[in-house]
């Protein structure tokens, strides 16, 4: 029969030393300034002999708070959402709070699963990077009793704050770098639109082709799951813009690595044969000869922020919701 180790507890504590519980309670509290130095000596010795280890998720329940975050994200394979993780981290390290970290893999029934279970476990707060939800998900998120910091999924309805890349401008910056380098053809390569970033760079490279009736556009809708159909869409687009400069324009790092295969598969020649040019910036994009430009977005600082801004929350900033807005840096390769 196994022996299972018993821990001390408060009551255990305040019997060996034999003094009252609410002198223990004060001695862990930090309140030993009340305390007589024989009383502290006590105490000290009975919490040594007896390795006593105080609750610490129960006293900070019981002070209100449980100092844990909890993360919400949509695809924890996602190199963007590695790097929100890491900016969220950094920020818990320092302020002394524990993250739990939930990936719903873009399922809304993990989103709901995951949203009971952190609220079951009494999160300080919430840092939500999800796909679009529905409203019966939106409407859950209304109800949850904790302060919520939405990331790179800024809807200005929910009364959230909110964090994420300026996609218009960095849509722009990378248009102009293309219609500067003289591309006249763009193939954009995305994943499912119904994401809303993803939807607003969409719609921002539309307005810029509108603007600029020298520079035509195809779209094509991708999947992990479907290799071919971005290989034959690639085939396709260079047939029939033949005699024109031409480029792919990628709208997140996933779709950045499907259009990467798709070249290497038909061994195109990045820089000569098309162009390239991606949001996100995984470090692999540079395995490429020459490397493949970029608009970077400042990941880790989107999830710092996100999280700082989750804190002044829950230590009760009530201003109004908060829409942040970060610019991409463009790094500029020889894929273009």
């Amino acid at each position: 029969m196994k022996n299972h180790k018993s821990f001390a507890t408060i009551s255990d504590v305040a019997n060996y030393a034999k003094v009252g519980k609410t002198s223990v309670s004060r001695y862990l509290n930090g309140e030993q300034d009340k305390l007589s130095d024989a009383l502290r000596d006590k105490i000290a010795d009975a919490i040594e002999h007896l390795d006593f280890r105080p609750n610490h998720s129960a006293r900070m329940l019981k002070a209100g708070h449980s100092k844990l975050i909890g993360l919400l994200l949509a695809d924890v394979t996602n190199p963007y959402s590695i790097d929100i993780l890491q900016g969220v981290e950094h920020i818990c390290r320092q302020q002394g709070y524990m993250l739990m970290v939930c990936n719903t893999d873009n399922e809304t029934a993990l989103q709901e699963g995951y949203l009971a279970l952190l609220e079951a476990h009494r999160v300080d707060g919430l840092i939500v990077n999800t796909a679009d939800m529905a409203q019966t998900q939106l409407n859950h998120l209304k109800q949850i009793n904790c302060p919520l910091v939405l990331v790179d999924r800024i809807d200005t309805s929910l009364g959230f704050d909110s964090v994420g890349l300026d996609n218009e401008a960095a849509i722009e910056d990378a248009c102009q770098h293309l219609k500067a380098r003289h591309y006249q053809s763009i193939l954009v390569v995305t994943e499912s639109l119904d994401v809303a970033p993803r939807k607003a760079r969409i719609n921002a490279i539309e307005t810029f082709c509108q603007q600029h009736s020298d520079i035509a556009y195809d779209l094509v809708e991708v999947s992990k799951s479907n290799d071919a159909h971005l290989n034959a869409a690639i085939g396709d687009f260079m047939n029939r813009h033949k005699g024109c400069k031409q480029a792919i324009f990628t709208t997140n790092g996933v779709a950045t690595l499907l259009a990467a295969k798709a070249i290497k598969s038909r061994q195109l020649k990045l820089g000569h044969q098309i162009g390239m040019i991606s949001i996100d910036d995984p470090e692999w994009v540079q395995l490429f000869e020459g490397g493949i430009t970029v608009m970077r977005q400042p990941t880790r600082e989107i999830g710092q922020q996100a999280c700082s801004r989750l804190l002044t929350r829950i230590q009760g900033n009530t201003e109004p919701a908060q829409h942040i807005q970060l610019p991409a840096e463009l790094i500029i390769r020889q894929s273009t």
